[in-house]
């Protein structure tokens, strides 16, 4: 859902193209291996689209109607995208920038993928998300059967759903013929073509979700040992759309645990707060980064959309197994105690202790990083605005106390760095994740820009990635990302 969210579909777009593929891969005879991989691969296939959000915003001003604009033309012929982006022709700038631009989207989501603990052929698939059969895709310019075959599955599956939705089966049909043994998998085509009808148009009977669960070839179920490193995973992906807020999620959910120890609370409600901290903006993949990180004031109508964060992503939560009380609270977490809050709207009555917990926790936390619209504020100013909050009437003065209490602890540094890094390579790797360009790394640094690309070329060899968004992940989950840096 989340990822139907920052590619511009509507809901229920990745679970209808991934029970398409996965019929389509057993028509075709799959294994049943290879069909959960081919499930898998199409349903995660744009896990990768927070990592260039930063980028593409700047270059657009709305990165999610581009890739709405643009989604239908992706594997179809250059002219075409050009067309959908007002463009006369391909100008070089503009694939260059759709080549980067797609080579850190792969790259970041095979790095969460590997993170979920999922098998190496997803993963591998993953990297190679938007090849296409003819070997003009990207990120490698694979062909034929070097593409892996649950991409070559999934693209077909992903456009035929969306040109069915846009212009009927006929539509679909038509484009399918085109690109048949250009971007698609000729014997792939032809087991959309040879039975289109029945297999495009039919209707998903009862509830979409429920079905996609069902239909999963080799379920993995995740322990609750392991829910809190899934959880990690899914903050990091939210997160990653905005430079700034890189590690948010992560500090706001230990930040909340600490405060709720501090309060006494049970270990029960401290591990939903800490949960529910994770992922509690995960709704923030549905607002476009030209909101999120414009300098300026806002208008009525971005209010708006930054108010409907918070119901995303408890919509979002509200379709997985977990409990219906962990979503409300993710979702509660921008709630005020005298109702100015949102996306309820909620007063004081209605708001329990850990939504009060986790509305200080994420507030404090969002204070200690900069944002577009201001700098970030120094623990002393931080919690005197939480003060002036309580004293307002929308922060709960307890949660405040506990709040305050958890973060009086000093930053703790480590020794030495991972991957060999240096003193200089970690500090060039914090500013250049926080979205600066190496001439504004420079002038943080006092040093040249020159010296800022050679760091950031050691140190992206140091931990095998090629994009920012893949070395802001690195960052986030090795600790690199202190609030004083």
């Amino acid at each position: 859902m989340a990822t139907d969210l920052g590619m511009g579909q509507p809901p229920g777009h990745g679970a209808r193209t991934c029970l398409l593929a996965t019929e389509l891969g057993r028509r075709m005879g799959l294994a049943q291996g290879a069909l959960s991989d081919v499930y898998t691969v199409t349903l995660l296939r744009f896990i990768g689209c927070t990592a260039d959000a930063h980028e593409v915003a700047a270059f657009a001003g709305d990165e999610i109607a581009l890739a709405r604009v643009v989604g239908p033309h992706v594997m179809g012929e250059p002219a075409d995208e050009a067309a959908a982006l007002g463009l006369s022709d391909a100008e070089p700038a503009v694939a260059r920038a759709k080549a980067a631009s797609m080579a850190a989207h792969c790259e970041a989501a095979e790095m969460l993928a590997t993170r979920l603990g999922l098998p190496p052929a997803v993963c591998t698939s993953l990297r190679h998300g938007f090849e296409r059969f003819d070997g003009t895709g990207h990120p490698a310019g694979l062909a034929d059967r070097a593409v892996p075959l649950p991409v070559r599955i999934a693209v077909v599956a992903r456009d035929a759903e969306l040109w069915t939705r846009l212009g009927g089966v006929g539509a679909a049909c038509a484009v399918i013929r085109a690109r048949r043994g250009r971007a698609y998998d000729p014997d792939v085509a032809d087991a959309v073509l040879d039975d289109a009808g029945p297999l495009l148009a039919q209707e998903w009977p009862g509830d979409l979700w429920e079905r996609l669960f069902a239909l999963d070839p080799r379920p993995v179920r995740v322990s609750p040992a392991r829910l809190d490193a899934v959880l990690e995973v899914l903050a990091d992906f939210a997160d990653l759309k905005l430079p700034c807020a890189l590690g948010h999620s992560r500090g706001a959910a230990a930040l909340a645990a600490d405060a709720a120890r501090h309060l006494g609370l049970d270990d029960d409600a401290i591990r939903r707060l800490r949960r529910a901290g994770l992922v509690h903006d995960l709704g923030r993949c549905g607002i476009s980064n030209g909101v999120w990180e414009r300098a300026g004031p806002l208008s009525i109508d971005d209010w708006e959309r930054v108010r409907l964060h918070a119901y995303l992503t408890e919509r979002i939560l509200a379709r997985t197994p977990l409990p219906d009380a962990l979503a409300e609270l993710a979702g509660a977490h921008h709630e005020r105690l005298d109702g100015s809050g949102y996306h309820r709207g909620t007063t004081a009555s209605a708001l329990s202790t850990p939504a009060r917990i986790l509305a200080a926790a994420d507030a404090y936390q969002a204070m200690r990083q900069h944002r577009p619209h201001r700098p970030r504020l120094r623990p002393a100013d931080a919690l005197a605005q939480l003060g002036a909050e309580v004293a307002a009437g929308r922060l709960d003065a307890r949660a405040v106390r506990a709040v305050t209490a958890a973060a009086g602890g000093p930053t703790r540094l480590p020794s030495s760095w991972p991957a060999g890094l240096t003193d200089r390579e970690v500090d060039v790797l914090r500013l250049t994740c926080r979205g600066l360009s190496n001439r504004e790394v420079a002038a943080r640094l006092v040093i040249s820009a020159k010296t800022v690309g050679r760091h950031l070329e050691n140190t992206y060899a140091k931990i095998g990635v090629s994009s920012r968004a893949s070395a802001a992940l690195f960052a986030v989950a090795n600790g690199l990302l202190a609030e004083d840096d």
